[in-house]
């Protein structure tokens, strides 16, 4: 079957971050823009969703405009939209997916609700050296930790799970507890570069069994009366975080080490907010090199929610003929198992960073 040539709109507005991206199946990544909540909801230490939802509201026309702008191309050229219909907040999701299935409808093109977490694990695809299933991937970020065995695309088995906080919570929250500015965790992990991870003796949450799930809520306790103990200057701060730090890593590495042998897959993936840490990356990266394993990263923009992710995960699953029904229907939990396997033979191309500056000059 020939591969459709298909530019897909993709939508993304789960939560804080409004993303749009366009998407071609021959040519690649056209544009991407991206409008971050964070300083709306900073006052509120956390994210408000009916902010959020308006705030969405605000920023997608032109963000839309913009993207288009970029492309150098009008409404009338999109061949399909995919939009994020779950999992996340439900005010902020049917954002998204009424503007998906109304300017498709508008349009007279096909559209298609796209799983946010499917997007993260296909992020890597905008690379120009993307993986090839099967292998695992390690889906970390505020609002999931999860280790996925993806033996092919839309083929998704739950290896790993947490059974509590996510890690990219772990790290928000211990960051709100040394009393670090929103958001925490990126903070927290640029003050653990300067800290000493061996100043605090804490926890690797559950590698004393075995099994591929996590636990960050007791690390978080611990963190709270290392923090209540000590001097709490900047010097603990900081010795703090490289601790707190060091032992969530160490946890995802040897997790990932336990996933890879298990499977007997020799990629690994790394997708989610959380993936752009450099630490993380500096250890898995020694590690799966000791061990014959490949590791793919998306670049660190298309680590956080982004359009980019949904329009590729769309795209993939628009040319294999699959579209939804013009309803606009949203799932805030939606497991990712419940997910088809992607019809073969999409043939999507990756684009680098590179060659999407060369196409807007």
């Amino acid at each position: 079957m020939a591969t459709p040539n298909l530019t897909t709109l993709g939508i993304e507005t789960s939560c804080d971050e409004t993303g749009l991206a366009l998407y071609n199946t021959e040519r690649g990544l056209l544009g991407h823009a991206l409008f971050s909540q964070i300083d709306i909801h900073a006052a509120y230490g956390g994210v408000v969703p009916e902010i959020a939802s308006r705030d969405h509201l605000r920023k997608l026309l032109p963000l839309l405009q913009e993207v288009l702008d970029q492309a150098g191309m009008q409404r009338s050229d999109i061949d399909a939209v995919a939009y994020t219909a779950g999992p996340g907040l439900v005010g902020a999701l049917l954002v998204g997916a009424c503007l998906g299935q109304s300017l498709a409808f508008a349009l007279q093109r096909p559209a298609l609700g796209v799983h946010h977490l499917e997007g993260h694990l296909l992020a890597p695809l905008l690379e120009a050296d993307p993986p090839q299933p099967p292998f695992v991937a390690l889906l970390v970020s505020g609002g999931h930790t999860q280790l996925i065995a993806v033996r092919a695309l839309g083929d998704y088995e739950l290896l790993g799970d947490t059974l509590d906080d996510a890690t990219g919570e772990a790290f928000d929250k211990c960051a709100q507890l040394m009393g670090l500015p929103y958001p925490g965790g990126p903070a927290l992990a640029r003050l653990a570069e300067e800290g000493d991870p061996t100043a605090f003796k804490l926890a690797r949450p559950m590698l004393d069994r075995p099994g591929l799930d996590f636990s960050f809520s007791g690390l978080k306790t611990q963190v709270a009366l290392a923090w209540r103990d000590s001097a709490q200057d900047d010097r603990s701060r900081r010795d703090l975080a490289a601790s707190f730090q060091a032992a969530v890593v160490e946890t995802l590495v040897e997790k990932c080490r336990r996933a890879w042998t298990q499977t007997g897959f020799s990629t690994l993936v790394v997708a989610g907010g959380v993936g752009a840490n450099r630490r993380l990356r500096a250890d898995l990266r020694e590690l799966a090199s000791r061990d014959g394993v490949q590791v793919h990263y998306p670049r660190p923009e298309f680590c956080t929610d982004n359009g980019a992710m949904i329009a590729v995960a769309g795209a993939l699953r628009l040319a294999g003929g699959e579209s939804s029904g013009p309803a606009i229907s949203v799932r805030p939990r939606w497991p990712l198992a419940e997910l088809t396997r992607i019809a073969e033979g999409s043939g999507l191309r990756a684009q680098g960073p590179e060659e999407l500056d060369s196409a807007r000059s």
